[in-house]
């Protein structure tokens, strides 16, 4: 019996690619085996079923013929297979996002007239570090690979956008090489620099601005960083409260072509310690006013 891709994520049929993208995540953090109760074999399930279903032809492809596999296909029973067009699934050039590569999935061949699947070689795990800026857009990265059989090579990776400090990507048939042809899988795990004011919050980047008292009651302006590194200018309206959140549109984290999270700023009210004997005069008039 073929397995149900749908059901491995926890999602509809119809959910969008945003829903199957949420669910991964959520899944692969929960599983990648570097957690301490991971689970490989299954992480490498929800793997397969986000490269397939996060992919508009390889999901169409799956949806039309993923019912037509059979566990009992093999020692010359091959009615699982009935209908179904191999040639349609052609493999294309390595990509990261979790690629999964269909001549694994699919890719057995007979020999004998019996049934088998070609031997991967070993995966590769590796870590890799982004700057907080890459994380959010995404970036190539050269790495240097140590393969047992080969040596040395350097190997560049397109880092997708978005990720996170953590997360664990994988890079198709960048593994190990093997005496059957096909190649292993290299995982790379996420470490993000931390920005020194930025900070993700889902879509968004969410930054602290310290004011001072006197700025919280009559209002003034302030430049702002962006993930860019452009400065910003906000007005901070009067009468602002400690903790309030300004927002700046489309300064957060790209999501779709063209749309993209804002930029949120908590602001915070510096209140002085130390008074001079002028300021408390001013302070103590605003008192009998009732402020």
């Amino acid at each position: 019996m073929s397995k149900d891709y749908y059901k491995i994520l926890g999602v509809s049929k119809d959910a969008n690619k945003e829903e199957i993208k949420k669910a991964f995540r959520k899944l692969a953090h929960q599983y990648h085996p570097d957690k301490n109760k991971g689970d490989d074999a299954r992480f490498k399930e929800i793997n397969e079923a986000y490269s397939v279903l996060s992919d508009d032809r390889k999901r169409a492809q799956y949806d039309q013929f993923g019912s037509g596999f059979s566990a009992n296909a093999g020692q010359g029973d091959f009615s699982g297979f009935e209908g179904f067009d191999f040639s349609q699934f052609t493999q294309g050039g390595q990509r990261v996002d979790f690629d999964v590569d269909l001549g694994e999935i699919f890719g057995s061949f007979f020999r004998g007239g019996g049934f088998y699947r070609k031997r991967k070689g070993d995966d590769i795990r590796m870590d890799i570090e982004l700057d907080f800026r890459e994380s959010i857009y995404g970036a190539k990265k050269e790495v240097q690979i140590n393969y047992k059989t080969k040596g040395r090579e350097k190997v560049t990776i397109n880092v997708p956008s978005g990720v996170d400090n953590g997360e664990m990507i994988r890079v198709s048939q960048r593994g190990e090489e093997s005496q059957s042809g096909i190649p292993g899988d290299l995982f790379l795990k996420i470490h993000v620099k931390p920005h020194k004011t930025l900070k993700k919050e889902g879509i968004n980047l969410i930054t602290e601005q310290e004011i001072k008292l006197t700025d919280s009651i009559l209002g003034t302006t302030m430049d702002i960083e962006t993930v860019d590194g452009d400065k910003v200018k906000i007005k901070i309206p009067e009468g602002i409260k400690h903790g309030e959140i300004l927002r700046l549109k489309n300064q957060g984290i790209p999501t779709f072509p063209g749309r993209r999270g804002d930029l949120l700023i908590q602001v915070l009210i510096s209140t002085p310690k130390k008074l001079s004997k002028k300021a408390r005069e001013a302070i103590e008039k605003l008192k009998e006013e009732g402020l």
